[in-house]
């Protein structure tokens, strides 16, 4: 009897995961018929150019929708396109000792987005996002430091966009 009992529930979730169409267990809500994502280059026309910055960026979004969607990468002719420019690259003091020096930077980023849907106009978007990364003052933003403060931020901006994209949050 227990036996039927697990078989029984184990069909009820069955049916009502397929019933839920495409939902993923990211949140994702893909529509019906997408297939394929872009990811056009990401020009960086902050005042503060870090070489290499866009790029980085690009391939930190690209594998973030592949890690959490099953949705293609392509280079052209996406179903979904996202393109943008990094817009502010910035470091400023946040807090200061009674000498007047920095007792803590921040890194700010901001990447402002285009997204287009070409299953759902509608769905269509244009937003910056923006997020940033504090380390000590007397640390210089080079080496490790600066990789893990790319890495931190890239990682929060590119799920902003994911969600706002992707999961509607």
């Amino acid at each position: 009897m227990k036996k039927h009992l697990i078989y029984f529930t184990l069909l009820v979730f069955s049916f009502t995961l397929v019933s839920c169409g495409f939902y993923s267990f990211t949140g994702a809500s893909i529509p019906p018929g997408t297939k394929t994502y872009q990811v056009n280059r990401f020009e960086n026309t902050a005042l503060l150019i870090e070489p290499g910055l866009e790029r980085d960026f690009k391939l930190a979004l690209e594998d973030l929708i592949q890690n959490q969607t099953n949705l293609t990468l392509v280079q052209s002719n996406g179903d979904l396109v996202y393109e943008g420019e990094i817009t502010d690259y910035r470091i400023s003091p946040t807090t200061a000792t009674s000498q007047n020096t920095a007792a803590q930077n921040r890194l700010t980023i901001a990447v402002k987005l285009r997204f287009f849907n070409t299953k759902k106009e509608e769905d269509d978007l244009e937003q910056t996002f923006t997020f940033f990364y504090d380390y000590p003052g007397s640390a210089q933003l080079l080496g490790a430091q600066k990789t893990t403060a790319h890495e931190t931020i890239f990682e929060r901006i590119t799920q902003d966009i994911f969600n706002a994209t992707l999961a509607k949050w």
